[in-house]
């Protein structure tokens, strides 16, 4: 029982308490020695059995010492080799420099033997030196550019990533990476930056337009020189016209390009179809009327549309018998089939038959006096079915006799004869057409007056 007991208790003991007991052991006196005080008679066979008994002792005691101490020698061994922060089951992947990992390992802790073993109880801790090839960020560089619309971005120079060839140590636990310490870099290629143009231009934001866009006058204004308005005018250019944006120099003056002329305008005098949206439509209107001087051809549409038509034909104060309100789209229509001026046909009926109001226009439909003779204009004059009938027979005439130079293919697969051709223009037509030498200038007058109801 007393065995028993005592080898329970040398299992549980710790190994500080194995140290403390060896020293104790060490300055004990032998077992069995005599004491100063007992008495020197001894009876020899207690004597003897008592010998046996303590050299039975001793030498069970001088085994366990010796277990003990191999035991304390493995112990600290195992220590020595290996340090608190590396596992018992870690390993090492193999690499060219093992040393550049040892360098990384070396034990600057006090040793902990109870702490080792508890940490690698259960956990699987593996180093490896990784050699890669790893992408280098490139950065992003912007420039302020005030020809382009403020906020918006564009790319110059697209970025490349670079590369560098990086050695370093990866430490997984549990098949988890947990960290990494890089040993070494070598640069492989350099990144290349990415490049962008950052706009500035709070005018170009305003109206949603870019350098070569099309811009429109708000007012009427001069085309300059240069950006001053000191400097010498160059051309005038009218309300709602169209100009080319070609540079910004500031956010006060631009220069533009106007039917080829460039020069410089107010950006405070100009709009955007997306800032003024009816501005497209007047600017259309203006174009058509910048066309319009004496000396216009004639064999050529007006670019009016059947909207514009209505609008010039309806509600003229001079028109009494509304016969050109209900004929507008008679004089769209001859533009269209015989590619002459549809205003220029009407300003001629106009003229010819004083607003429709002639006698020959009131009972023949002739609103043009046409086949008449200065000796006898009524009788010599042409009868009509209907106004109509009289519109499209002058205008026959003058497109296959007036206005087009001889050969021009015409209508029907026919060609001009252009037996009194003299020019396309209202003066080229009076040649011929009638003895009052201001006779063109006449028919202009009409001309404007109906462009200008637009």
């Amino acid at each position: 029982m007393s065995n028993d007991k005592n080898s329970y208790n040398y299992k549980n003991r710790n190994l500080s308490e194995v140290f403390k007991e060896l020293q104790e052991m060490q300055h004990q006196p032998n077992v069995g020695q005599a004491s100063n005080s007992e008495p020197k008679e001894i009876n020899i066979q207690k004597a003897h059995s008592s010998s046996q008994t303590s050299n039975k002792r001793r030498t069970n005691d001088i085994k366990l010492s010796h277990i003990i101490t191999g035991c304390s020698i493995l112990v600290i061994s195992m220590a020595l080799f290996f340090p608190k922060n590396i596992s018992f089951k870690e390993s090492y992947a193999k690499s060219d420099t093992p040393e550049n990992i040892s360098e990384y390992e070396l034990n600057r802790h006090r040793l902990n033997m109870q702490s080792i073993i508890s940490e690698n109880a259960g956990m699987d801790r593996v180093k490896e030196q990784v050699v890669e090839e790893r992408e280098v960020e490139f950065e992003t560089t912007y420039n302020n550019n005030g020809s382009l619309p403020k906020g918006e971005e564009v790319v110059l120079q697209e970025g490349i990533p670079g590369k560098d060839s990086v050695t370093a140590v990866k430490t997984y636990e549990n098949g988890n990476f947990v960290e990494e310490i890089i040993l070494a870099k070598e640069k492989i290629l350099d990144p290349t930056p990415k490049i962008i143009d950052l706009g500035t231009s709070e005018f170009l934001a305003k109206h949603k337009i870019h350098i070569g866009d099309t811009i429109y006058l708000v007012n009427t204004a001069n085309l300059k020189e240069s950006a001053d308005d000191s400097s010498k005018d160059v051309a005038e250019i009218k309300r709602s016209l169209d100009v080319k944006l070609l540079e910004l120099p500031s956010e006060d003056w631009c220069k533009v390009s106007f039917d080829g002329i460039e020069g410089y305008l107010k950006t405070s005098n100009l709009t955007s179809s997306y800032t003024t949206p009816n501005i497209v439509e007047k600017n259309r209107i203006q174009r058509i009327l910048l066309k319009v001087n004496i000396d216009m051809e004639l064999n050529k549409t007006s670019g009016l549309t059947l909207n514009d038509y209505k609008k010039i034909f309806t509600g003229l104060p001079s028109d009494t018998n509304k016969i050109f309100e209900d004929n507008y789209q008679v004089f769209y229509n001859m533009e269209k089939k015989y590619n002459l001026n549809g205003i220029f046909l009407a300003s001629m009926a106009i003229h010819e038959s004083a607003w429709g109001t002639s006698q020959i226009a009131k009972d023949k439909k002739n609103l043009f006096g046409y086949g008449a003779y200065d000796n006898t204009p009524y009788e010599s004059s042409y009868e009509f079915s209907s106004y109509e009938e009289g519109i499209e027979t002058v205008a026959k005439s003058l497109v296959k006799y007036y206005l087009n130079p001889a050969g021009t293919k015409i209508y029907d697969g026919e060609t001009a004869a252009a037996w009194y051709f003299n020019g396309p223009t209202l003066a080229g037509v009076n040649t011929r057409y009638a003895s009052d030498t201001e006779w063109h200038k006449k028919i202009f007058n009409y001309m404007e007056s109906l462009y200008n109801r637009l």
